[in-house]
């Protein structure tokens, strides 16, 4: 390669950098904005109660099931449990999964099985109560509605049979099973 060659790659390299910064220049001048004197974006919330993680859905959100649980189809519960068995065991000292293990959780602490770590959203909801009728038939109409934070992935059961015929199901999963709630 002779000096010529290499003068005209250096003519050719230099003349490009001339137009980019011709064309940064240029479209500077034209598209100007000014810079804001504070970054961001004011976000106004409301005023918290200290009850941010706890149950905001109310039963106008989803039907009572209390009249159908005495006329369950444990059968149907069954097969509509086959949705839970891949995070949670239904038998007695079944080991737990990535959800715990159900015997006997009507009528349970909520977050109250040994050995499992529950989502904080979870303690502080459960903090003191149990698992009864109308509690489950929130949580499963809309687990992360029912209870914000919760880390149960289910998106809910949307029918109200199919709710009532797994928290029967579910009921029967015990040693003693939990009075049926007055209509």
């Amino acid at each position: 390669m002779d000096s010529f060659m290499l003068v005209r790659f250096a003519m050719a390299f230099l003349g490009t950098i001339l137009v980019l910064m011709g064309a940064n220049f240029i479209s500077a001048s034209l598209f100007h904005s000014d810079v804001p004197e504070k970054a961001g974006y004011m976000i106004e919330a409301g005023e918290s109660d200290g009850q941010s993680k706890v149950a905001k859905a109310t039963e106008a959100d989803y039907d009572p099931i209390a009249s159908l649980l005495a006329n369950a189809d444990l059968d149907a519960g069954a097969k509509v449990a086959r949705k839970c068995a891949s995070c949670h065991t239904f038998k007695k000292g079944g080991k737990k999964k990535v959800g715990p293990n159900l015997f006997n959780i009507v009528g349970g602490a909520i977050g109250g099985i040994d050995g499992f770590a529950y989502s904080s959203a979870l303690k502080d909801f459960g903090d003191g109560k149990n698992w009864d009728y109308a509690t489950l038939n929130g949580f499963l109409y809309k687990p992360k509605k029912y209870v914000k934070g919760t880390a149960m992935g289910f998106p809910g059961l949307k029918k109200t049979t199919d709710r009532a015929n797994i928290i029967a199901y579910m009921r029967s999963m015990a040693d003693s099973p939990a009075p049926l709630p007055e209509e």
